[in-house]
């Protein structure tokens, strides 16, 4: 794995390879199918979930298939026994519940050998976020999400949910790595964006959704900054939103000469002017509280160094 986010400009790089492993916080079924089924779709030697946290549990295995092989994942009942039995596992999925995803996370972030933290939650206390972000800052570690379905690397690894079902994995052509290095807020529009890439691209080299809530864990200049340090990525594409001011630090990393790949961005959201009151849409920090938040302002400062479509239809 690439060193975090949050190191020095040349340490910069990737999260995962074919060989990440990953401690997945609160049994869910579906996740963990999804993400062995596309361990086999990519030719991984091993399965990509090292084992399982269920808080309480005595222990014991879950039962899942790795292509036409059932095998047996092992349950811990907490992160520390987890942690201590696989420590190469350095990426924690966690599905834990907005009450409960601060103090499960917290416990990751402290863990020594975790190194990447995907919070799924939705509606985290944005205090409890702020503190996260604090502590993953200081203590280089990365975290994605809250309110995110995570994130992939083309042919290697992915979170929980992310791209969906195996036959949108199959269209979109993520089983093998492609050359662009793709940010977004939203979860279901990168997954409509990892087909856009298919065709109108070679496809996919990584991709992360970084969760729409107000306070995100790491944010799209974080990630397009990471991608710059990335060899194999050629081009980063971008989709933005309304709210929050994050898209001008990307213009920023632009002026600043930390970004120096072609970029195409998009700012979601301009319909929000046609309506008389303040719109909230789908996302928590989807909505904009003032004239800098407005995907109108947004969108001419942040393609005023980068590839401008004139409209998202063009652009693809």
């Amino acid at each position: 794995m690439g060193s975090a986010i949050y190191g020095q400009q040349g340490e910069l790089g990737q999260l995962f390879s074919k060989e990440t492993q990953a401690i997945f916080f609160n049994w869910k079924e579906k996740p963990v199918q999804r993400m062995l089924d596309f361990d086999f779709l990519c030719g991984r030697p091993t399965p990509s979930v090292a084992c399982i946290v269920q808080p309480g549990s005595n222990g014991g295995f879950q039962k899942v298939f790795f292509g036409d092989e059932e095998i047996a994942i092992p349950v811990y009942g907490s992160t520390t026994e987890a942690a201590k039995k696989h420590p190469k596992a350095d990426v924690f999925v966690n599905y834990a519940s907005f009450r409960s995803a601060y103090e499960s996370t917290m416990e990751a972030l402290q863990t020594a050998t975790v190194r990447v933290v995907a919070v799924i939650a939705e509606g985290v206390p944005e205090k409890d976020t702020k503190r996260l972000i604090a502590y993953a800052r200081s203590n280089n570690k990365v975290i994605i999400g809250p309110a995110t379905v995570g994130g992939v690397q083309a042919g290697a690894f992915k979170i929980g949910d992310t791209a969906g079902t195996l036959d949108n994995i199959i269209a979109c052509k993520l089983y093998r790595p492609g050359s662009v290095g793709f940010v977004s807020k939203s979860g279901g529009m990168s997954n409509e964006m990892y087909n856009v890439l298919s065709r109108a691209t070679d496809g996919l080299y990584e991709g992360i959704a970084i969760g729409g809530d107000t306070f995100p864990g790491s944010t799209l200049s974080d990630h397009c900054i990471r991608y710059q340090n990335i060899p194999q990525i050629k081009m980063i594409v971008v989709l933005g939103e309304l709210g929050g001011q994050d898209e001008y630090s990307l213009v920023s990393a632009l002026k600043e000469g930390k970004v120096t790949k072609p970029v195409v961005a998009w700012v979601s959201g301009t319909c929000a002017k046609l309506f008389k009151s303040e719109v909230q849409f789908g996302h928590a920090g989807a909505r904009s509280t003032g004239e800098s938040d407005s995907a109108q302002v947004n969108r001419p400062n942040v393609l005023l160094r980068i590839t401008k479509p004139a409209t998202f239809v063009l652009a693809i």
